[in-house]
């Protein structure tokens, strides 16, 4: 059945792939974010567009008001640099889910999702490049990153309690590196793989080959295509799941890799200048995917060659077009 749905942080990545899905399936779709429309990444004219500060509960209010559905995304984060430069502006966040979960519960909505990341997880299990991945259990007792991990792990609890306190339907998904295109690339807040799409195509357009990588490369990650998100997202949403779970790739990689993949991407061979001194996170973070096996039968599936060929062409077009970046 179609239903009432509002995408909270719906100017952003995420956001705006997750509402162009739900438009497509013929939901009504309200999609909100605090930043003004024209900066959106993906903006659609069928559905309520809302420039809303969600930190405010009276706009919280607002955005729900005769919707049956909360998929709340909204969140002030960004790759690694933000987070690590940014704890207090991450840790204010924590007012937006606060303030959608009391909305959302007096709204009477059906169902509430909020997505949260696998930086929630013990620092003290990531410190090995050579990971074991990570179960959600895991999360426990609790190092999580610095900010922004706090953030999101505080935030799981308040859905937890909303559920069984006031009986609000709540979803939780531990995102892991989720990329792809229609996102930020450059200005500060991107992810490594849209970095290095960039840092290679400046390379190639300039005759340098050469970029700079974070740390010493060594360190290992998984990342997961946003059409994996989407159906994960989905999937978890109307699922009976009531513990947070993990949503994310299993192919694990070292950022060597994932340059040495889009050399193979862009035709070229690029020399490599580490960075020792700038953020590079944990050591080593991977999604363990046995519980989203057992619970759906499914997981993230679309390889991490696929999925930076489609990143890197649309990003390359972007900075070949003149077109401004969405920072």
């Amino acid at each position: 059945m179609k239903k009432k749905i509002v995408v909270t942080g719906a100017g952003g990545f995420i956001g705006g792939h997750l509402v162009n899905d739900l438009r497509q399936q013929g939901n009504t779709v309200r999609a909100v974010d605090i930043k003004p429309l024209e900066e959106w990444y993906q903006r659609f004219e069928d559905v309520d567009n809302l420039q809303l500060d969600l930190d405010l509960r009276e706009s919280c209010h607002k955005a729900v008001a005769g919707m049956e559905i909360v998929y709340n995304l909204a969140a002030n984060m960004g790759g690694m640099g933000f987070i690590e430069h940014n704890k207090a502006l991450c840790m204010l966040s924590v007012l937006i889910n606060t303030h959608m979960c009391i909305a959302a519960n007096e709204a009477d909505v059906d169902r509430y999702f909020f997505a949260s990341s696998a930086c929630v997880y013990n620092a003290d299990k990531q410190r090995d490049r050579n990971v074991v991945a990570l179960k959600e259990e895991d999360a426990y007792p609790a190092l999580a990153e610095d900010g922004y991990g706090w953030e999101k792990l505080f935030s799981e609890r308040m859905c937890r309690h909303f559920r069984e306190d006031y009986g609000l339907t709540t979803r939780v998904a531990r995102y892991h590196n989720v990329y792809g295109p229609e996102g930020t690339y450059t200005g500060g807040r991107e992810k490594a793989p849209a970095a290095i799409c960039r840092k290679v195509i400046e390379a190639k357009l300039s005759g340098t080959h050469e970029i700079e990588i974070w740390g010493d490369g060594q360190q290992t990650r998984s990342f997961m295509y946003i059409d994996d998100c989407l159906k994960g997202t989905q999937m978890i949403m109307e699922s009976d799941i009531l513990e947070p779970i993990n949503l994310g790739s299993s192919e694990l990689v070292t950022i060597n890799h994932l340059v040495d993949i889009t050399e193979d991407v862009a035709g070229i061979k690029v020399k490599r200048r580490y960075d020792l001194g700038a953020p590079k996170g944990v050591n080593g973070r991977n999604s363990d995917n046995t519980l989203i096996q057992n619970y759906l039968g499914w997981e993230p599936s679309i390889r991490l060659r696929d999925g930076m060929e489609r990143t890197y062409a649309w990003i390359y077009d972007q900075m070949t077009s003149n077109q401004p970046a969405i920072a």
